[in-house]
This record gives structure tokens, sequence and C-alpha cells, in this order.
């Protein structure tokens, strides 16, 4: 037996085609309780309507944004690659993802960004932010100006957001301080925890899960307070330049940020690369061919492409009212 039709759907409900367009294209004009015998007969049938094909015939767009921070590294250059097939696979259901950068640092500037969002001109968007009240404010101000948003990468817990599309950080951290314990054997020493801002609930995460595992299970390591980087080059040679000229030997680092490249260069030249254990997030080209050869121990990837698909089924399932699994 074939799905249920808009026809089967009338006859059950016993209204004419006309009124069952009206209420599932929520037309004015229908009494509440012939809305409720049509979605009554929905229940009863099991009809699913084919959304696709409803919004090509009449002409259903949806604009949606991703908010990335403005930095120039190999895991958001992947985010956009993601974002640029995503465009081109979904043309012919008219969607269109455009990308905006806002400052990888200062709420105040990304709360701006925000705040010039139009939902005139847009049904939701993906943001990558820290959080912080500014940015928690500013996505209360999205909603009510009609736009859905989606958290990617890093949740915003405390904002009123669809739904996070991420790892679940504070394991992803339980499982980096498992494999540095093993990794390390039986040495003993300090471990560097570095990432680009402790306002960042990825690293906020990452970092409470990876303390409370170490301090259970590896107590011979000495986690150390975590090191900022801000996203500063200069600022992450300085700062791990001076915690790698410590007397006290170096047993691992922990690479909590997604841009490592600096970092990962610095550890290098002061020669720890292959004497200390280092593990680190996201698959980049430069983590990749440090796995090859050594140089890293692990990484904890996540799947960029289905990242990228997921907040899009969600922006457009909030954008036409209907819930997601």
């Amino acid at each position: 037996m074939g799905k249920p039709t808009t026809k089967d759907l009338a006859r059950a409900a016993g209204v004419s085609l006309a009124t069952v367009d009206r209420v599932l294209n929520r037309r004015a004009g229908v009494r509440a309780v012939t809305i409720e015998r049509v979605n009554r007969a929905i229940r009863d049938i099991g009809f699913v309507r084919n959304l696709s094909a409803a919004n090509l015939a009449r002409g259903r767009e949806y604009r949606l944004l991703f908010v990335l921070p403005d930095r120039d590294d190999q895991f958001l250059r992947l985010v956009q690659s993601a974002i640029a097939e995503a465009n081109r696979s979904l043309a012919h259901e008219r969607v269109t993802v455009n990308v905006v950068h806002v400052s990888a640092t200062d709420p105040h500037l990304i709360t701006d960004e925000l705040d010039r969002l139009s939902g005139d001109l847009l049904d939701g968007i993906a943001i990558m932010a820290p959080e912080t009240p500014q940015v928690r404010d500013a996505v209360s101000r999205l909603n009510a100006r009609g736009i859905a948003v989606v958290a990617f990468a890093s949740a915003q817990p405390n904002a009123e957001v669809a739904q996070y599309v991420g790892i679940d950080n504070e394991a992803a951290g339980r499982t980096v301080a498992q494999l540095m314990g093993r990794f390390t054997g039986a040495v003993a020493g300090r471990v560097l925890a570095l990432t680009e801002t402790m306002q960042s609930r990825d690293s906020q995460e990452r970092r409470h899960g990876f303390d409370t595992v170490m301090a259970r299970f590896a107590p011979r390591l000495k986690v150390q307070p975590s090191l900022e980087s801000h996203g500063d080059p200069e600022r992450t040679r300085r700062i791990l330049n001076a915690a790698l000229s410590s007397a006290r030997p170096i047993a691992g680092i922990y690479l909590m940020s997604h841009d490592v490249q600096t970092a990962l260069e610095t550890i290098e030249q002061a020669g720890l690369a292959r004497h200390t254990t280092i593990i680190g997030h996201e698959l980049t080209p430069n983590t990749r061919e440090r796995l090859s050869d050594g140089r890293m121990d692990a990484v904890i990837a996540q799947d960029v492409r289905h990242m990228v698909r997921s907040s899009i089924r969600i922006l457009r399932a909030r954008a036409d009212g209907l819930e997601t699994i």
C-alpha cells in the first residue's frame, strides 16, 4: 500500500482538497474545528507531507547564514568548503547558505554583527562563537525577530538556540585524558593545556572532562592551568616558549582548540614533538601530516560535512515549523 496522499487526507477528514491545502500551508480562513479535524486525520492515516515538492510548487526559498570566526585556519576552511558543497547540492531545493565572519574574541563586535541581521532576509543562522552574556542576549533578539539559531561546533547552553550541532566536548576531553594516561606510560611530569579562549564552551567542557579523568586515573601527571592564545600567533609562541622552557619535565600537551598550527610549530622548534605526548582536535591537513609521521599522537575528529548538513536540516525544519529528531 502506498503512502497516503492529500486526496486520502481530504477523504479521511471529510473536507475538500482546497481546505486541506489551506490547513497544510497555514492559510487563513479555516475554522479551528476544521483544522483539528484535518490534523486528527493526519495522525490517523499516517500522512507525511512531501515538503520538498510543496516548497518547490509555491516557490519557497530558504535563506540561511553561517556566522564564523574571522580567522583563516584549516578547520574553518574545511567548514567553508562543506558549506560551498551544501550550496551546490541543495540549489535545486532553493536553499541558499551564506557566510559572514565576526570577531573571534570580542563579544561586542559579535553582537553588533548579529544585531544587524534581519528576519525579513533570513530564515536561520548557525553560529560559532564564544559563549558570553552579550552573545546570549543577541541570540534572544534574533529569536524575537523570527530567526532560528543553531549553535555550531561550540554550544550556547544559556542562549535560546534551536539545537547544538557538534561533538560531546566533555566526552572528548575524557577520551583525551584516557589516551594521555596510556600514551605517557609510567612517566611523571607536567601536562600543558592550550586553547584559544576559555570563554568558549567547547574549551570549558573539554577541560572539565579532561581534568575529571586525569585526576582520578593519572595523578602522576600534573595538569597545568589553561594557556590562552586569544588567536594571536605571537602570543601563542610567547606563552608556549615560556611554559616549555621550565626545568620541570613536560610529559604531555593537550591542544584544545582547532587552530593549532602555530602551537605545533613552536613545540617542534623546541625539539619536543617526538618526545612528548601531543593530542589535539580536528583532522586537518596539518594534523593529518603530523599523525602520519609521529609528531602527534592522536586527534579527536568531527565530521564537518555532517555538521554543516545537520545544521541546515535543523534550520529548514524550524523555518517550516517542524520538529527534528
